[in-house]
């Protein structure tokens, strides 16, 4: 049990995946979590569907907790931070999930000192399959980071990068989901041009996408072993993947992780121009 208060300012899809995932796990309680957005109405439904406490203020939040979730949009932290900077002084410890912005930049809204854990989650984290790595500022402890991580680890899986890593990591499992439904969508579209129902044919790529991810998670396969054995001489699957090839899905995967790595960067150059 983290004995912990934790705001999150900010209160989507990650802030919700998160209280979710604490409480689930028994890592927090009800109580000592607090919920900030704009919407009335979104945040009644938080209060109502977890018990956590809600408001409308984010710097009355951030004045009362121990722990800081930074859970709004990169266009909107610049306001957010400058909004909380009093109240976060270096006894409190900071969370930022927003994509692209460096820990030098929250550093110069919030002041010398500045305890940040920057990181970088998935939406699966809604399911409890999230991906998340997190990289430690300056003034972070180590404990500040086995806080953090026990946080990410209730919605899924992390691992422990350098900031300069973290701009491939939005790249990669950042921002890999939508790359993966656009996968499943055409398997199944492929499915339905073959004569499958449609849930049928969407039911069968989800799965396959899915178990396939496990199946490699849990026997530590490397991949292409793994597609070794489902590849039989003349069979079907090398006829696949012979026309996966011609079509260049193995180019086009890796300039889409290149190309939201350098979307993330530019981001971050953005904000540390504001700043």
């Amino acid at each position: 049990m983290l004995e912990r208060t934790i705001a999150f300012l900010g209160a989507g899809n990650m802030a919700e995946a998160l209280i979710k995932g604490l409480l689930r796990a028994g890592t927090a309680r009800p109580e000592s979590l607090i919920a900030t957005g704009r919407r009335s109405e979104r945040l009644e439904t938080l209060q109502r569907t977890y018990g956590v406490r809600t408001t409308l203020d984010n710097l009355a939040a951030a004045r009362e907790a121990d722990v800081v979730v930074l859970s709004v949009k990169p266009q909107a932290l610049d306001k957010v931070l400058v909004q909380v900077a009093p109240e976060v002084d270096p006894h409190k410890l900071v969370i930022s999930v927003a994509a692209g912005v460096p820990i030098a930049a929250m550093e110069r809204r919030l002041g010398a000192g500045a305890r940040i854990i920057r990181t970088m989650p998935n939406t699966p984290s809604l399911v409890g399959a999230g991906a998340c790595a997190l990289s430690r500022g300056e003034h972070a402890s180590e404990e500040d980071l086995a806080v953090a991580t026990r946080i990410f680890q209730s919605v899924g899986t992390t691992t422990v990068v350098d900031e300069n890593l973290l701009d491939a990591v939005t790249g990669l499992s950042g921002s890999g989901p939508a790359y993966i439904f656009l996968i499943i969508e055409a398997l199944s579209d492929a499915g339905v041009k073959v004569g499958l129902p449609r849930y049928t044919a969407l039911k069968l790529a989800a799965q396959t996408v899915l178990g396939s991810a496990q199946l490699l998670i849990e026997t530590g396969s490397h991949p292409g072993q793994l597609k070794d054995q489902v590849t039989s001489p003349g069979g079907t699957a090398i006829a696949g993947l012979h026309t996966l090839e011609a079509g260049g899905l193995r180019t086009t995967l890796i300039n889409a992780v290149e190309a939201a790595t350098r979307r993330a960067r530019e981001l971050g150059d953005q904000f540390l121009e504001k700043s």
